[in-house]
């Protein structure tokens, strides 16, 4: 007998995700559950009526997203919230120069970013209390998820993927609004999220199933290997190996078997577009759309230049390649994992240095080279723009807050305040958004959960980010625990 698990709409409170091909298979002559295809439309109508409620400054004006992920942690008094008043052991070794917003400044390190900043809002109030120690794993967990895990050891660390995990943002964006375009919906680059051996954690699609996982890029070369954008191969481009042409294809025919078989209940639910989710698939493999997106060697070298010829620069300039193309969601990751040297934000050691000559002019050329070409192109209007880590550094040099150890130039993790940067898509411009205290310890004014900021990329999305979803045990569960941040909305 066939049986129906429930209609996605119910839970999702968006109008197009209404009957899945899948549950049609689970239809069955018990009356779908107790439940006829009238209350299922009802609750379709209701559904629609609950979205129309929503609203108010910044509501649905992203139609993509581009999250700069600069995992490890970065500094905020070294990069974006300089303290030049605070004692030796704070104060940043770099000095503060003037931004094009007057009265606002930051380091030295980042002289590009301070030209664009009237394009962007300046978070100087990120701050969380985490749960036991708090190093990378769970701090990435909870900023791509918005939830945090039970199982937490005692050093921070938690365990593997797990398909019982709560979904990465950009998962539950592409189900809750499908591209309209032959084209990768979701893509992950150049590395995947990890701290030491724990690699994907709150990169994946987790309950919501492999179908929703990111589209993942990842070149050959290790973390110093700046040139290997270049080497992006056409057959780079892959989906996951479940979801191969030929399975979709006969899938396809399965579909058609099933429609043949079952016209009463095709045509209950003709407007739901059944179809399309296959359509979509099999264009994307057979569109040349999806794959010119990834010849950034078609970019002026001029333009390659203002993004950087490194890993992360040419990372940005194919993340607005790819939105541009009509992908919806871009997650790149910085390209050196937490709890490593070289240009890792993870700065316990060699702080002075590292971020000097490595990771800074990096960032500050690739991220301001972002977001003055999507400016420029027109595309910030409707293209959100995120630049976060997964927490700040100690505002005490050489102190260990989370069992590492640290030199006398380097910090310790810090999660009570950090900065973020955001911009395009409905967020005001020039804005500097809560303020933090003397040494950057703590928020004087407006803090902002992580949670909060995810609830302001679902708002921006014209997603309500209370909307209910069904985890693996079928249990209600909030896309996110929080409100959006209504000061950064235009």
């Amino acid at each position: 007998m066939f049986t129906i698990k429930g209609q996605a709409g119910k839970d999702l409170c968006d109008s197009h995700l209404s009957v899945t091909r899948r549950d049609v298979l689970r239809v069955g002559g018990s009356g779908m559950l107790g439940m006829g295809l009238g209350s299922l439309l009802q609750m379709q109508a209701a559904s629609a009526a609950s979205k129309e409620a929503h609203g108010g400054p910044g509501w649905g004006k992203a139609k993509s997203i581009i999250l700069v992920y600069l995992q490890g942690g970065p500094s905020h008094l070294d990069l974006w919230d300089p303290k030049q008043d605070a004692p030796d052991k704070v104060r940043s070794t770099f000095k503060p120069i003037d931004t094009v917003l007057p009265g606002v400044q930051v380091t030295e390190i980042l002289p590009k970013l301070a030209k664009v900043l009237d394009k962007t809002t300046l978070i100087r109030s990120m701050s969380y209390t985490p749960n036991g120690l708090f190093n990378h794993t769970a701090a990435i967990y909870q900023m791509m998820t918005g939830y945090t895990t039970d199982k937490v050891s005692p050093s921070g660390q938690l365990e593997p993927p797990s398909p019982k995990d709560f979904p990465n943002f950009g998962s539950n964006i592409i189900r809750m609004q499908p591209t309209q375009k032959p084209m990768l919906p979701f893509v992950m680059l150049p590395r995947p999220l990890q701290e030491s051996n724990v690699v994907g954690k709150g990169g994946t699609a987790g309950f919501l199933g492999k179908g929703f996982d990111p589209y993942t890029l990842y070149p050959d070369g290790d973390d110093m290997d700046m040139n290997k954008m270049d080497r992006i191969k056409i057959d780079d481009l892959k989906l996951r190996p479940e979801v191969y042409a030929s399975r979709l294809e006969r899938r396809a025919k399965l579909r058609d078997a099933i429609n043949g078989l079952m016209p009463d209940i095709d045509r209950a639910v003709a407007k739901s577009n059944l179809n399309e989710y296959y359509d979509r698939a099999l264009n994307l493999i057979v569109s040349g759309q999806a794959r010119d997106a990834f010849m950034i060697e078609r970019e002026t070298p001029e333009v390659r230049d203002l993004y950087g010829r490194n890993t992360f620069g040419q990372s940005c300039l194919l993340a607005r390649r790819l939105v541009e193309a009509g992908t919806k969601v871009v997650e790149v990751i910085w390209p050196k994992v937490a709890n490593s040297d070289n240009h890792s934000w993870d700065h316990h050691t060699g702080l002075s240095d590292r971020m000097k000559n490595r990771s800074g002019p990096m960032l500050d050329q690739g991220l301001s080279g972002l977001i003055s070409d999507l400016d420029d192109r027109g595309m910030l209007e409707e293209t959100l723009v995120v630049a976060v880590g997964e927490f700040g550094r100690s505002p005490q040099k050489g102190i260990s807050t989370s069992g590492n150890s640290n030199s006398a130039d380097g910090r310790d993790h810090w999660p009570y305040c950090y900065t973020a940067l955001v911009a395009g898509a409905g967020m005001k411009r020039g804005l500097v958004y809560g303020k933090s205290d003397k040494t950057a310890s703590a928020p004087l004014e407006n803090p902002v959960h992580p949670g909060e900021l995810l609830a302001s990329i679902y708002h921006s999305f014209g997603i309500d980010p209370e909307t209910i979803v069904y985890n693996h045990l079928n249990q209600p569960r909030e896309l996110v625990k929080a409100q959006k941040i209504s000061g950064i909305f235009a």
